[in-house]
């Protein structure tokens, strides 16, 4: 492997039973609340779609890179532009 070759990253699909996609955020909310320190899991790339139509994905958290390497773990919509650590926090 070269340091230009990344492996992999693999995604996980979790059907769910829900039928409203404010569910499907609560939902994806509270995993990452009890699932947050599991370091395998890329929460601020998680996204929403309907069954039937996997290719159009809503974002659900903002993920915009902070300074000092961090990520916005606001909504996606949150207002203001652009992020900064003193006000990007869950």
């Amino acid at each position: 492997m070269t340091e230009y070759d990344v492996p992999s990253r693999w995604i996980l699909h979790l059907p769910t039973t829900l039928t409203s996609v404010d569910g499907a955020r609560a939902l994806a909310e509270a995993l990452r609340g009890s699932l947050g320190h599991v370091t395998a899991i890329d929460f601020g790339e998680t996204t929403l779609s309907e069954e039937d139509r996997q290719f159009v994905r809503t974002r659900v958290w903002c993920d915009q890179r902070l300074p000092g390497g961090g990520r916005c773990a606001l909504p996606a919509d949150h207002p203001g532009g652009s992020c900064r650590a003193d006000r990007c926090s869950p």
